[in-house]
């Protein structure tokens, strides 16, 4: 790269290109995480950065913003300057600013503050003056026409409010470029959709952003070109005009991806489920569904129409207010997870990160934690034979990809600690699974060896409840649909029948 001094970078007049890479490599260990890469990204352009997990999307985005050291001879411009290095502070001051999927925020500071936090502080310390910014704390979400409370605690936020507030905190610092990593994957449909009208109103504006996220159908609506990354190669930049959500996985995955519709009819199958009117007020009302053995009965319709809901009663967390749930032919009534767990019925949450996984603890812990009564030795304490021998298992049965069963489970893509989350259900041997959006945050090559354990479960007498907003993957993936929305199971599907069209049609009419 050439040797310029960062702080004389001046951008030209109308640049090409807001940030250009040509031929960047990063190699760690011996291992080649990027390989001559190359990326542009044009002023005001919306850029989708496409690829599985591991592919080195985030190794391009921490090189682009400081935080990684690219190995010699590629090079990096920057509103037609060409940099030698480049720091995160140093990026931040250029107009580069990355949004994680964490947000890396305070939620002990107020709106204000954490919008001000870059200006109010500074690059070196000094005395903190937060009313100064507020001003133009005022300026910048009038320019996102939103409103928020600058006072109020960032914690008691919801997580959308929050995504605005970390693109006020980049467009601060006067951002030019933004990258936003998997900022839909924890929203709401309508809460996607305000997110997805910022970014365009941010292009409008003159401002890149570079949208990453697993969600095919958002990259396709919002972007106009998108780079796709496969195993830290360049495999080719294609406008989004004419692309297709399979021939983008395609090109993700190097993979002939067929979408066909795997259902089976138990009309002779035992019931394993059943609920008979089921309500809980303001959440949903009069739930009437069958699941039978081996049986996968798909749930789709818009967030917020109670499918989740529905959930936590059925697996013990919150109580319905009239109805009833019979398992196996006898009538239940759960107060807790645990007498729901002991009935036979295991639930894969949507919240993988908070509800279904410890993060800081080993893949080992968090496959046991359901089973430990099991695994005691006669004085009380856990068997490390018994716990070896059942993380063993699992990591076998679901091929999970790890290095050690000692590592943190947060080291892990989101398919294999999807894989390990299954495990720590399957563990408790249920007759009844409920899962809850289980392909969130998980790459779609991951997403079809997750669907192939899911009919491998089926196959073996297991009743299915599968929960998405994705009607695709309930379509291609259950042997009835039912459809619901303001908390009432509206119609029943036969994928064999009805057509994802047809279905498609009328979730979102």
């Amino acid at each position: 790269m050439v040797n310029t001094s960062l702080a004389t970078v001046t951008s030209h007049k109308n640049p090409e290109w807001v940030l250009s890479l040509k031929n960047v490599s990063k190699t760690f260990g011996g291992v080649k995480a990027l390989s001559n890469v190359s990326f542009q990204v044009k002023p005001g352009e919306v850029h989708c950065l496409a690829g599985e997990n591991g592919c080195g999307k985030s190794t391009l985005i921490k090189i682009i913003s400081g935080v990684y050291t690219p190995d010699p001879g590629g090079s990096l411009n920057i509103l037609g300057q060409q940099i030698q290095s480049i720091t995160p502070a140093k990026a931040r001051i250029i107009g580069i600013s990355v949004i994680w999927q964490d947000l890396s925020l305070f939620p002990h500071m107020s709106v204000a503050e954490n919008i001000a936090i870059d200006e109010v502080i500074g690059v070196y310390p000094r005395m903190v003056n937060s009313h100064s910014a507020r001003p133009r704390v005022e300026e910048i979400l009038n320019r996102l026409n939103v409103t928020l409370n600058l006072e109020e605690p960032l914690k008691s936020l919801p997580i959308a409010q929050r995504q605005i507030v970390a693109i006020a905190r980049a467009l601060m610092g006067q951002a030019k470029l933004i990258f936003m990593d998997e900022p839909t994957s924890s929203l709401t449909q309508s809460e996607t959709k305000v997110l997805l009208r910022i970014v365009q109103n941010l292009s409008e504006s003159g401002v890149a952003v570079v949208f990453v996220s697993h969600r095919l159908a958002e990259v396709l609506a919002i972007s106009s070109r998108v780079t796709v990354l496969r195993d830290g190669h360049l495999v080719g930049v294609f406008p989004t005009a004419g692309m297709t959500q399979t021939k983008l996985a395609e090109l993700m995955t190097n993979q002939t991806l067929v979408s066909t519709v795997t259902a089976t009819t138990h009309h002779n199958a035992e019931p394993i489920l059943e609920i008979d009117s089921l309500s809980r007020h303001q959440e949903f009302q009069n739930v009437s569904l069958t699941i039978k053995k081996g049986e996968i009965v798909g749930l789709t319709g818009l967030i917020g129409a109670g499918r989740t809901e529905l959930a936590h009663v059925l697996i013990g967390m919150n109580q319905p207010t009239s109805g009833t749930i019979r398992l196996n032919g006898q009538p239940v009534n759960f107060h807790s997870i645990r007498e729901a767990i002991a009935a036979g019925i295991a639930y894969v949450s949507e919240d993988r990160l908070s509800l279904g996984l410890i993060q800081q603890q080993a893949i080992g812990d968090n496959i046991i934690i359901t089973v430990l009564k099991h695994i005691l030795n006669v004085l009380g304490l856990i068997s490390s034979p018994r716990k070896e021998s059942t993380v063993a298992h699992w990591i076998k049965e679901l091929a999970i990809r790890i290095g050690e069963p000692v590592d943190a489970v947060s080291t892990l893509s989101g398919g294999n600690q999807q894989r390990v989350v299954l495990a720590k259900w399957l563990a408790t041997e249920p007759r009844l699974m409920i899962l809850d959006s289980p392909t969130v945050g998980v790459d779609v090559g991951a997403r079809a060896g997750i669907y192939k354990i899911v009919r491998s479960l089926a196959k073996q007498g297991m009743g299915i409840l599968l929960i998405s907003d994705e009607v695709q993957e309930v379509h291609f993936n259950s042997d009835r649909v039912l459809t619901m929305a303001n908390g009432e199971i509206t119609s029943e599907h036969n994928p064999v029948e009805d057509t994802v069209e047809q279905l498609e049609a009328l979730v979102y009419a």
